[in-house]
């Protein structure tokens, strides 16, 4: 990162260490406020080096009895310091010369650090070290710890939060009503007790971020991402979008159409999404519902409330084997009706894909289905007032965007994202509170529950002989190959050297292979044979994680599953019980488990019910990891912890309607505290 200026309004603060404030995020003196510590160190009292204990921090103080440069094993500073009770040594593998001159023979040191055995008796390495006078005051206070960057020491961040603690506006911007029905501090109270915490302050609270002083920021922290959340979702109200009438033609149609009635919950998600899209402002809704509720049923109904209305509708869907999934499925329900629909992929054949492109971009087509292809330059959508997002989560925050701004310049198109990763309900309010949402929470009828079974590797055989039974008693068999993070080849090969075990060990059925690397018309071909009774087994790898319906497939095999994620297992259990058939799904490990390849192994085998799941994932991952919000475009929460301060929650989201419809002003100087310029809403 090259120097920057130094901030204007932020003194003594010279171009390089603005830089590296920078890399904190830290870009005036406002910002050191809430630069809150890591822990605390306990700099009040002194330890006799005798009584000190290995493995543990420690204050000691002595005099200096020696000091020397020594070159093996490698080039250090060695200093042996004494108390009267005992001789400490102190090492130092990177030091200044001036370190050395503080350690002259005579000098007089406090240091801190962690004591631990060495080879010539008890030392401490890369002790903090301090000169003091002899009888020299302690602090009164616990010693805060802050979070840095190389080059950041911590002397440097304390002298700053001092400096801005005496000169920045510390205002109370939260009502006195509100701080007594909740308990919390005043705001400068909260801050100085968290930079310097009181003498008799207690430092478990403090630590385990318990403490008032700690609830205070947290709740106010809260409340910035609910007040950022909830003016993206009033900004985007004062939007305009095609207002797309409930015609009930074509809708009803394909209801009257269909083999199944609709489950309760899809007919009142549907009635949900039909009166956002006859609003004249962009609908902005997430569809969510567990493997096998019926999404793709409601996006069409929708899609084709835009048909009726005359204008264009597109789903694009993260990956080519879900989304060509997405169109054979709807063009099945939808040509009896007379309704064309595109199909868009990078693998299309070039004149296939420019006939597709210009019946797109005359308007002679009104509903498209892709992968990211969609939101490609040459592709117009002059007439777009619909996207459908399918699994909204595998895309950034750019590539939703992206694909609404295909519409019409002057109106945003409506937008539908649909996810079979429930939310947990704590996570919907503070990273989706922009978003309405529908739930689907009902399977159709006639699905049949899917029994989990763990299994360890050493029972692969027994693995093999059940699904010979499965295969030969007339159902079919899917088996994932492991997720190897480090390298796509090394995952080919696992699958390619699978597939070969199993065809030896099974020459009596009739398996296929399908991976990433595959030419997509072959993917096809396998995929296709698979769906026609045509292979007994599917060896894959995680290609087949969506999307694939397979009503005869009753059984799963996960090989390697404690590498897989939660939602993932969860997610390729779905793609059996989409019959009437009993279903099973057999998750093979390798010992020993981690600590969390356990935990998710426990939930999966435990729990069926999505919801309860992400609950779980929740607590195992933490929301930033479960969410993606690194590229969801929320702030994220520093400080505030979605399950252990959930009781926040509902309060903040109560004062930031309150706030922003009595004193906007109040809203915007809290935005202003903790976002600068830098508020980042939830745009897409």
């Amino acid at each position: 990162m090259g120097a920057v200026e130094s901030p204007r309004g932020w003194p003594g603060v010279g171009s390089q260490l603005a830089a590296r404030l920078a890399r904190l995020d830290l870009r005036g003196p406002r910002d050191m406020l809430l630069h809150l510590p890591l822990r605390y160190e306990d700099e009040t009292r002194l330890t006799a080096i005798a009584a000190a204990r290995p493995g543990f921090p420690a204050q000691v103080e002595g005099e200096v009895v020696g000091a020397e440069v020594v070159l093996r094993p490698r080039r250090q500073l060695v200093a042996r310091i004494s108390d009267g009770s005992a001789t400490l040594v102190a090492r130092w593998l990177n030091f200044y010369p001036s370190q050395q001159k503080q350690l002259a023979p005579g000098a007089r040191v406090r240091l801190f650090g962690e004591v631990r055995g060495g080879f010539f008796g008890d030392e401490m390495v890369h002790p903090r070290v301090r000169s003091v006078l002899p009888g020299e005051a302690l602090p009164a206070a616990l010693t805060p710890v802050y979070p840095t960057t190389a080059g950041v020491g911590q002397a440097t961040l304390r002298k700053l939060v001092d400096r801005a603690l005496q000169t920045e506006p510390l205002d109370e911007l939260l009502p006195a009503d509100w701080l007594q029905r909740l308990g919390l501090p005043a705001f400068s109270d909260a801050l100085r007790a968290l930079h310097h915490p009181a003498p008799d302050a207690d430092p478990h609270a403090l630590e385990s971020r318990e403490h008032p002083a700690w609830q205070r920021m947290k709740f106010e922290e809260l409340l910035v991402q609910q007040l950022s959340l909830r003016r993206a979702y009033l900004a985007r109200r004062a939007r305009a979008a095609v207002p797309l009438r409930a015609r009930a033609r074509l809708t009803a149609a394909l209801l009257d159409a269909l083999p199944f009635r609709p489950t309760g919950a899809q007919a009142r998600a549907w009635g949900e999404i039909a009166a956002d899209l006859a609003a004249a402002h962009p609908m902005q809704r997430l569809l969510q519902g567990d493997v096998g509720s019926g999404k793709t049923l409601v996006a069409a109904l929708a899609m084709l409330q835009a048909a009726e209305n005359g204008w264009q509708a597109a789903m694009m869907a993260p990956t080519e084997i879900l989304a060509e999934q997405h169109w054979k499925k709807l063009s099945a329900w939808l040509a009896p009706l007379g309704i064309d629909v595109a199909w868009l992929s990078g693998s299309r054949r070039k004149r296939a894909r420019e006939a597709e492109l210009a019946r797109l971009a005359s308007g002679e087509v009104l509903l498209a289905v892709g992968t990211h292809a969609l939101i490609e330059d040459p592709v117009m959508l002059p007439r777009l007032a619909l996207a459908v997002v399918d699994e909204q989560h595998r895309f950034g925050v750019r590539q939703r965007l992206a694909l609404r701004e295909k519409g019409d310049e002057g109106r945003r198109p409506h937008m539908l994202m649909m996810s079979a990763t429930p939310i947990p309900r704590t996570l919907a309010m503070t990273h989706y509170a922009d978003l309405d949402v529908s739930v689907l929470d009902e399977l159709p009828p006639g699905r049949t529950p899917i029994r989990t079974r763990l299994a360890a590797e050493g029972r692969r055989d027994q693995v093999i002989a059940r699904m010979r039974a499965a295969c030969l008693g007339g159902r079919q068999a899917y088996w994932v190959c492991p997720l190897i993070e480090e390298s796509e080849a090394l995952q080919l090969q696992t699958a390619q050297d699978t597939y070969a075990a199993l065809v030896e060990a099974l020459p009596e059925l009739r398996i296929g292979l399908v991976h990433g690397r595959l030419k997509n018309d072959e993917k096809s071909a396998t995929m296709a044979a698979f769906s026609a009774g045509e292979l007994d087994v599917l060896v894959a790898t995680t290609v087949i994680e969506v999307g694939v319906d397979v009503p005869n497939a009753s059984l799963m095999v996960i090989e390697h599953a404690e590498r897989f994620g939660l939602a993932q297992l969860h997610q390729l259990r779905g793609r059996v019980g989409r019959g009437t058939a009993e279903s099973e799904c057999i998750l093979i490990y390798a010992q020993p488990l981690s600590e969390t390849g356990r935990a998710r192994l426990k939930v999966i085998y435990e729990h069926t019910d999505g919801f309860a799941i992400a609950r779980e994932d929740l607590n195992i991952r933490g929301p930033g990891e479960f969410v993606g919000a690194r590229q969801s475009g929320v702030p994220l929460l520093r400080y505030a912890d979605l399950d252990a301060d959930a009781a926040l929650i509902e309060p903040a989201r109560e004062l930031a309607e309150h706030l922003l419809s009595h004193e906007p002003a109040v809203a915007q100087a809290l935005m202003t505290r903790w976002l600068g310029g830098r508020e980042a809403l939830l745009r897409a």
